[in-house]
């Protein structure tokens, strides 16, 4: 029972951690650096991030946004500088 309310207090402190964003490791390493069982530590930590993980919400996939240029003025293709010179040999 005691162990078990030790190990809830953990997994609020992981919680809250994480979401302050906190390397696991580092939170990992100041547990174990106040006499923290590794194993008891570890156990915390999965069930952490599996109410973490529970309680993110799902994202939806956005829609594609395609985009077209629409433009009143006709488009005039200009000759370049060899085309203009044939045409002129051409006359």
């Amino acid at each position: 029972m005691v162990e078990n309310f030790y190990k809830k207090k953990l997994i609020e402190y992981l919680k809250k951690n994480m979401r302050k964003g906190y390397p696991m490791e580092t939170l990992r390493v100041a547990l174990v650096n106040q006499n923290y069982s590794r194993t008891v530590i570890d156990e915390a930590i999965k069930e952490a991030v599996k109410e973490l993980a529970n309680e993110a919400p799902v994202l939806k996939e956005k829609p594609q946004i395609e985009h077209e240029i629409i433009t009143e003025e006709p488009v005039v293709v200009k000759k370049s500088f060899w085309q203009k010179i044939v045409g002129f040999f051409k006359k």
